[in-house]
């Protein structure tokens, strides 16, 4: 799938986020190595450490699924659901995405609308990482 209809998707779905208590709305589009597509939102929680990320959601879901080779994720974000700078993944998110994903190929794309996104290998994103390889 082309990064902008993806991105699409991951706009899409940020109005399901459940953030009461940042306001700061997320969602995630996944794209499988077999291009089955998997969104995910952010899923806060009271008690702050229990929030779910929009891209672990995703990467949750694929996996339930039985789906561990990935291509690319396109991620938007943004206070009140208003998108205005890119969304980064957080490092425990990060650590996510290396446990299914080659970090030289797996493709993370930042994005405030289909036409202004940028797009990173993860190991741009996550360099000297701790990973499946060092089992």
């Amino acid at each position: 799938m082309d990064n902008e209809k993806l991105i699409e998707i991951a706009m899409d779905e940020m109005e399901k986020s459940y953030a009461p208590y940042s306001h700061y709305l997320q969602a995630a589009a996944l794209e499988a190595e077999d291009g089955t597509i998997y969104t995910g939102c952010k899923v806060e929680n009271a008690s702050y450490p229990m929030t779910a990320s929009a891209e672990a959601v995703a990467f949750y879901k694929a996996v339930s699924e039985g789906k561990r080779n990935f291509r690319k994720i396109a991620l938007v974000g943004g206070s009140e659901g208003k998108i205005t700078d890119y969304c980064l993944p957080s490092g425990d998110s990060r650590q996510v995405m290396l446990e299914f994903c080659n970090p030289m190929t797996f493709e993370v794309i930042l994005a405030t609308s289909p036409e202004d996104y940028k797009v990173y290998a993860l190991e741009e994103l996550m360099p000297l990482y701790f990973g499946p390889k060092h089992r």
